[in-house]
């Protein structure tokens, strides 16, 4: 597409030259853009007027150009129809477009092993995601918003919309490269919330200091489900079960509370959220970040802080309400 830019900015030009190189040697405006029409496109229906030898020169140097210009545009645009070259750029544009109105969305770098299952994860979920890959191959029948190209470039982050994103994924191969990502994405957007992939332990610190809120080493947290497996097989299936399988109605869930919620100052005891909405509270986390496990009934409800708690999708859609 590039090129078929290039030849229609050049076929511009030479309309250009011709309809001022026309009207310096006397043609009014019309005239100079019908002369140069007909001298590009060969037609020759008559020159407008008595041409001298400088008219001449002209016109032969606007006939070799503009020929020339023309007929290797016509070729690329037929190779853009034939090829499908027009449609994928009409569906690029397309993407472009929608990507740009998305607001709170996810953006997953890396569409390898990983960045696959954490994007079948998000969309279970929910969530809108955009993949960011190099190689357009491998998301060309992806069902999802994607972007070509080098993560590690501010403008390609750009592209995929993380100015407006709430989070980011940096899911590539090289500790190196998830570095670069997090740097990049945490000075575009600062609030954005940011999971970054290590391969090697000295990694996590240096992602960390990056700007990453959380960093993750697959390799040792499939060892620890493998451990927990063998020691611990029925709340590791548990666990799994309630985190990951999507037949059942069963889930564990957080819901912060807003500043203005009706929740907020009250104890769990006053809250009462066993019969408000029949869920469980396993845990809360309060402004510092701080969890407090299996809470007493006289435990406050804060502000701003993350209720962690189990129950069916309705249940928790009622607590949801309840905080509201």
């Amino acid at each position: 597409m590039s090129r078929l830019r290039l030849a229609v900015g050049l076929v511009a030009s030479v309309f250009v030259v011709g309809v001022i190189g026309y009207r310096a040697h006397g043609l009014t405006w019309t005239e100079s853009a019908y002369q140069t029409v007909t001298t590009v496109t060969t037609v020759g229906y008559r020159e407008l007027g008595e041409f001298g030898p400088g008219m001449q020169w002209f016109t032969m140097f606007i006939i070799v150009t503009g020929v020339s210009t023309v007929l290797y545009t016509f070729t690329l645009v037929v190779q853009v129809v034939v090829e499908g070259q027009l449609v994928d750029f009409l569906g690029r544009r397309r993407m472009d477009r929608r990507i740009s109105e998305m607001r709170g969305h996810v953006v997953v770098c890396g569409w390898g092993r990983v960045g696959r299952s954490v994007v079948a994860d998000l969309v279970a979920g929910g969530r809108e995601v955009v993949i960011v890959d190099r190689d357009e191959s491998r998301t060309r029948d992806v069902p999802h918003a994607t972007i070509t190209g080098d993560a590690t470039i501010d403008a390609t982050l750009r592209a995929a919309g993380v100015e407006h994103a709430s989070a980011l994924v940096a899911a590539l191969e090289g500790d190196a490269d998830n570095l670069f990502v997090t740097l990049s994405a945490r000075a575009i957007n600062p609030d954005l919330f940011i999971v970054a992939r290590a391969r090697a332990d000295e990694s996590i610190a240096k992602l960390t200091r990056a700007g990453a809120d959380r960093v993750v080493n697959p390799q040792e947290l499939g060892a620890a489900r493998m451990a927990s497996f063998v020691t611990e097989p029925n709340v590791a299936e548990f666990v799994d079960v309630v985190m990951h399988d999507r037949a059942l109605d069963f889930r564990l869930h957080e819901v912060p509370v807003p500043e203005n919620s009706p929740l907020a100052g009250r104890t769990l005891r006053e809250a009462d959220l066993r019969a408000r909405a029949n869920v469980l509270v396993l845990a809360l986390r309060d402004g510092s970040n701080t969890f407090v496990t299996n809470p007493d009934p006289e435990t406050v409800i804060e502000p701003g802080s993350v209720i962690i708690a189990i129950g069916t999708s309705g249940d928790l859609h009622s607590l949801r309400e309840a905080t509201a």
